[in-house]
């Protein structure tokens, strides 16, 4: 299995979110679920097979952790939506047309017309 077709269930997401907190047994984990230890233990068992969380044997009890390298997939699928929506080109070329668009307006404006800005700010310096 997948990462993609192990986070199509909101039961697994779900585990991956809690596991994203810390290590966990299987049963602390299945105590937040509607559904039986067996059944949660099923899921881990896919999230392990997809590369997104690792399992441990200590004793009697299984731990599972999270594991974020298993997310590459994932994180590299969501680099590149992320770029095709970035713009085409640089951002700094606006602060450019900015400028020319100020420039042009100031020199459409009529000689000795100013703004209020400017005659406020010119009034209260001298």
């Amino acid at each position: 299995m997948d990462a993609f077709a192990a986070l199509a269930d909101p039961v697994r997401r779900a585990l991956l979110r809690a596991l994203a907190s810390g290590p966990a047994r299987v049963v602390d984990l299945a105590s937040a679920h509607p559904i039986s230890r067996p059944a949660i233990s099923k899921h881990l068992r896919l999230l392990t097979q997809a590369g997104l969380t690792t399992a441990q044997n200590r004793g009697r009890e299984r731990h599972y952790a999270l594991d974020p390298a298993g997310l590459a997939p994932v994180r590299e699928l969501l680099g590149e939506l992320a770029e095709e929506h970035r713009p085409r080109f640089d951002e700094t070329v606006l602060d450019g047309l900015d400028l020319e668009v100020r420039r042009t307006v100031r020199d459409r404006r009529a000689p000795g017309q100013e703004t209020a800005v400017h005659t406020r700010t010119h009034r209260e310096t001298a």
